[in-house]
């Protein structure tokens, strides 16, 4: 079978795919006119606070919200425990930066207070994803307990508010495999558990699944992981002018063909191996098991693109499929994605269940003929992909823009919005 978009000597296969090309360009298009609209002036300043005693304006409220009133005081921590890793250029561009562009949004938003005691919750920016491997080059978080915890130590003496509450009001990033779990392995993750430390906390954590789990049992929200919006803007400058989705079928990334690892532990519960095993043969897809810079270019020309587990659930795969208009194919069961609220998932994604990796031809060819076009229409959507992007500063509808949204429903913990309660409900 051949999609229409797929055929070359179709004409109306032509109207197709220039049809979806200039949706797709006009969505990014608009994401990223927006965003230049609002961050034009000034230029984002570094995660760094300003000097003591020195209040800069935050950035002017261009969007009213039901959370207007939302108020968080970002902790001006020594450099040592964010701002000096910085000097890897990587950790506020890989996959886990979004602890890097969280806490610089926060810094010029209209949520920021420089008045901890009218703060509805506390930001703690300490980056744990930065100290990159000498030996593989992938971030090692051995230390993050550690670093996390000297943090808390830090602001429970300087300060009275972690120990008023416990550190309820209190708010984290852990953008690693199993969140807030700091290990890459399942097991030992499960095995360590949440640091005591932070489990009355509230922890934004890319790591979600619908039931169950050690590393999501602290009051969580589920965040996408990071995408540099440069990069989809670069890879949707260089598509050549006679652009077209001419892959069926994309995946590209690590397939063990034997899938038990060193540490004997079988990577992508086995479900990377049988793609390859089952279609690395058949011409309908595109699987690529070594690193390509430019691979966003292959999203771009891909009808269907595979997001199968790795060692944890979730994947940057998401992200890219969505910003680029590929349908994203979800292999990972259980999973809990970010932002369900404000992103339509079952309407712009397939899911596809783990045991039923081996049909994914005929499962991908049932689609293609029913119902992918209104899946592929409801991908152009610009909304959908500013939701899962994050930015320099916060943007109406944008990724931080979802987690304050999460945050304001979770005001139960915060104890300002109680005391104001208390005063409404004792002046009525």
């Amino acid at each position: 079978m051949k999609l229409q978009s797929y055929n070359h000597n179709n004409h109306g296969a032509n109207k197709t795919t220039s049809f979806y090309k200039w949706l797709l360009c006009l969505s990014l298009s608009l994401y990223f006119s927006t965003s230049y609209l609002i961050t034009t002036s000034p230029p984002p300043p570094s995660p760094s606070q300003p000097p003591h005693n020195t209040k800069p304006s935050p950035q002017r409220t261009l969007f009213e919200t039901p959370w207007s009133n939302l108020r968080m005081f970002v902790y001006d921590l020594p450099s040592n425990f964010n701002t000096d890793w910085l000097t890897n250029q990587r950790c506020s561009t890989h996959l886990f930066a979004s602890e890097v562009a969280i806490h610089r949004a926060l810094l010029t938003s209209h949520v920021r207070t420089f008045d901890p005691y009218d703060a509805d919750f506390f930001f703690v920016p300490v980056y744990v994803s930065c100290n990159f491997s000498t030996v593989n080059g992938f971030p090692a978080i051995g230390h993050a307990r550690s670093l996390i915890s000297s943090a808390v130590k830090l602001i429970s003496d300087r300060f009275p508010f972690w120990n008023r509450s416990h550190g309820r009001d209190h708010v984290f990033v852990a953008s690693h495999d199993f969140g807030s779990c700091f290990h890459t392995l399942e097991d030992v993750a499960i095995a360590d558990g949440v640091p005591e430390i932070m489990r009355n906390s509230i922890v934004l954590q890319t790591f979600g699944v619908t039931y169950k789990h050690p590393c999501q049992e602290v009051e969580n929200v589920v965040i996408p992981p990071y995408v540099s919006p440069e990069s989809l803007r670069t890879t949707v400058d260089k598509l050549p002018a006679n652009w077209q989705r001419d892959i069926w079928v994309f995946f590209r990334g690590k397939m063990e063909v034997h899938p038990k690892n060193v540490s004997g532990r079988y990577y992508s519960k086995k479900v990377r191996t049988m793609i390859w095993r089952k279609f690395s043969g058949d011409r309908r897809f595109y699987l690529q098991r070594h690193r390509f810079a430019g691979y966003q270019s292959e999203i771009a020309r891909s009808v269907f693109c595979l997001c199968p587990l790795g060692w944890a659930p979730w994947s940057p795969r998401l992200v890219e499929s969505v910003a680029l208009g590929c349908v994203p194919v979800i292999i990972a069961d259980g999973i809990r994605l970010p932002f369900s609220s404000a992103v339509r998932w079952p309407e712009i994604s397939l899911t596809v269940a783990e045991r039923d990796v081996g049909k994914l031809a005929e499962i991908l060819e049932r689609v293609a003929a029913t119902n992918l076009s209104d899946i592929q229409r409801n991908l152009w959507d610009p909304m959908t992909k500013k939701a899962l992007l994050f930015n320099e500063r916060v943007h109406e509808g944008d990724a931080t823009w979802q987690v304050l949204r999460s945050l304001s429903e979770k005001l139960d913990r915060s104890l300002r919005s109680s005391r104001v309660s208390r005063q409404l409900d004792f002046a009525t």
